[in-house]
């Protein structure tokens, strides 16, 4: 039997979402141009976000002075030239970006000279021109066309051509879903904890210092091109995209590096990171909780704001600044291109790893859930990884379930959790539903 393939089409190719815009902006403000001048990075996202308002008219010198640089709103602007300077200074780091880092960003933005207010522009096209706003509601913006007749493109090799669809196709339904996701946070009251005591006294301890919360959902595009290269990639280079130069400067061949370039170029996320996230903001203020990406986060952030990292090291970097104090780790075999968790140091009866397993009968599948102190002592933080999507979700949905929760504390003989780890075992048996099942676990009061 024949498979049916949609080719996927972007709506408004020549008009950025606003998604994509404040993505943009905050790739460029989280870049090693911006890292060491909180100033320029003040500038940039004070100017960026409110070029995303709808109506948005041209951003003044003096708004900028007084929200930016701390000026008085009526100060004379004749005798203090701080916003002029320091535009002159941001124009030449937004440049320098784009052809460094962002290289390989096919959306660009600039700052006009004249002006405060960025405008995009599509990498090729001649000028910038302000960016209207999409049309529809989201759901009509984020959803794809019924049926499309599908067309290869004619220079791609059938092997590439299927990359670049499946990663299409990837891309279109993570956005809906992440898009989506977003919308309706907006829109749904959080913190349903009446009721709950195990939930309530976890997420009270959790967000005892009122601090916000940010839950930084995985990478999966840096997944996917660590399984292309065969090489695993380290916050460092993460961080400062060196990977994706080393790729340009490798002997791959100049398909696969377009294909990779493409897959660099979108924001994959995989539907349990969504669960996860869904299940994480259930519990949680509205207005304690901020949800991003990996490669938008900033280590300022993870230092002082609780934080919550969906996905292992392979997908989400800044887990390397906590995974030496795990016993429970997520770890790659890429020979065999499976997950498994490494058990640092097995108690009796434990194994030294766990491994996912798939026969015609089902899959079974592992996650490690920590709760330990944020990398800066400041907060707390939580990591949910797992060896595959419904793994992750798993561990997400353990830790706001009351039943769940109080079976830990139970295990643990204590009313008020400490720090601790989690091993879950996850299974979905042919026509069964989708079970877990704690195997082994630490706790850490010391540390408290």
């Amino acid at each position: 039997m024949g498979t049916t393939t949609h080719t996927p089409i972007e709506v408004n190719p020549d008009q950025p979402s606003v998604e994509e815009r404040r993505a943009l902006i905050e790739r460029v403000a989280a870049s090693e141009h911006f890292r060491r001048s909180v100033r320029l990075r003040d500038f940039l996202l004070y100017v960026g976000r409110q070029s995303l308002k709808e109506g948005c008219p041209e951003i003044n010198e003096q708004e900028v002075g007084a929200h930016v640089f701390g000026r008085s709103a009526t100060y004379d602007r004749s005798q203090d030239n701080i916003v002029r300077v320091n535009a002159t200074e941001l124009r030449k780091r937004i440049d320098a970006y784009f052809e460094a880092e962002g290289a390989y960003e096919s959306l660009v933005l600039e700052i006009p000279r004249g002006g405060y207010k960025p405008v995009f522009h599509r990498r090729g096209r001649t000028s910038a021109s302000p960016v209207a706003e999409p049309q529809g509601s989201l759901a009509q913006v984020a959803s794809p066309p019924e049926a499309v007749a599908p067309a290869a493109p004619a220079a791609a090799s059938p092997t590439r051509a299927n990359l670049l669809w499946a990663t299409a196709c990837l891309v279109l339904a993570a956005a809906a879903v992440f898009l989506y996701l977003q919308n309706r946070t907006l829109r749904t009251p959080q913190g349903g904890l009446d009721g709950k005591p195990a939930l309530a006294s976890f997420w009270g301890g959790f967000l005892s210092d009122h601090r916000q919360t940010d839950i930084v959902l995985s990478d999966d595009s840096l997944s996917v091109i660590e399984d292309v290269t065969h090489r695993p990639v380290s916050l460092q280079d993460y961080l400062n995209h060196s990977y994706m130069r080393d790729i340009q400067a490798s002997d791959l061949s100049a398909d696969r590096k377009a294909d990779l370039i493409q897959i660099f170029g979108h924001n994959l996320v995989t539907f349990g990171a969504i669960r996860a996230a869904e299940k994480i903001q259930s519990v949680l203020p509205a207005s304690s909780t901020n949800l991003t990406l990996s490669r938008y986060y900033l280590a300022d952030s993870i230092k002082q704001d609780n934080v919550i990292l969906v996905g292992g090291m392979k997908a989400n970097p800044w887990v390397d600044l906590l995974d030496a104090k795990m016993n429970f780790s997520l770890q790659y075999d890429g020979e065999h291109a499976l997950g498994f968790i490494a058990n640092r140091n097995p108690r009796p009866g434990e194994q030294t790893q766990y491994s996912s397993t798939k026969d015609p009968t089902g899959f079974v599948g592992y996650s490690a859930l920590a709760y330990l102190p944020n990398p800066g002592g400041t907060g707390n933080a939580i990591i949910l990884a797992g060896t595959d999507s419904d793994a992750t979700a798993a561990a997400a949905e353990f830790l706001t379930s009351e039943s769940d929760m109080e079976n830990l504390r139970n295990a643990l003989h204590v009313r008020t959790l400490p720090y601790f780890e989690v091993l879950l075992k996850t299974s979905r048996i042919s026509g069964t539903s989708f079970n877990s099942e704690m195997l082994a676990y630490r706790s850490y009061p010391a540390s408290q």
